[in-house]
């Protein structure tokens, strides 16, 4: 599909055993939360068309279920870091884009996606949770929210526990928000530490829609 074109995506569930919906549009507000509404989100790398995704299984946390070691909990309550949210999302969104994946060069964070996420942080829709040390910052995550849906879409971390200590402080935030589920999007060892787990996409679309 052509940048500009029309505002729709095939069904999630017509995604190839990949997770691919589709190939093309553009990275527009409306169609980033067109996309998440319906359980899709663009991941792709420089030089690709912009590739829209729904998975199956997905890995999602209920927040009731946040699991927090207890050594993390001690750090947590140390007063070693502080937090806030929303302070500085676009630094954070380019923190997670220098953060070196195993097995890709480069990062599928591109400037085109730095600048639509930040519309749509602007919008009140994309947050951020910063992590800091000593003034500095030291780590962080960013996503977006649908209803009371939270998709994560990336975390970095510059000294350990970092990025931990976000995201306990994430489910948290949200929990006062209202929000009922964390999408993480693809199983990591990182999340499934915290209680995420695997659900069918189809188990996901009806979470989303009811939760929406």
């Amino acid at each position: 599909m052509p940048a500009g074109g029309p505002l729709v995506f095939p069904p999630a569930g017509s995604a190839d055993e990949d997770g691919l919906v589709m190939a093309g549009g553009d990275l527009s507000p409306a169609r980033l939360l067109l996309a998440y509404s319906r359980g899709i989100f663009p991941w792709y790398t420089e030089g690709q068309p912009i590739l829209w995704w729904s998975l199956d299984p997905r890995c999602v946390l209920y927040p009731e279920k946040l699991h927090v070691p207890s050594s993390l909990r001690r750090v947590m309550n140390s007063g070693r870091f502080t937090f806030t949210e929303n302070a500085c999302f676009d630094r954070v969104m380019r923190a997670c884009a220098l953060v070196p994946r195993r097995g890709q060069e480069g990062s599928w964070i591109t400037q085109e996606m730095v600048l639509a996420y930040a519309r749509l942080h602007r919008m009140g829709h994309a947050h951020s949770v910063e992590v800091w040390e000593g003034g500095e910052l030291a780590g962080g995550l960013y996503g977006v929210q649908t209803g009371r849906v939270f998709c994560g879409e990336s975390m970095f971390h510059t000294v350990p526990d970092a990025s931990k200590a976000a995201v306990v402080h994430l489910v948290e935030w949200l929990t006062r928000r209202g929000v009922a589920l964390i999408d993480c999007q693809q199983t990591t060892e990182h999340m499934t530490r915290f209680g995420a787990e695997e659900i069918s996409r189809g188990e996901y679309l009806d979470l989303l829609r009811s939760l929406s």
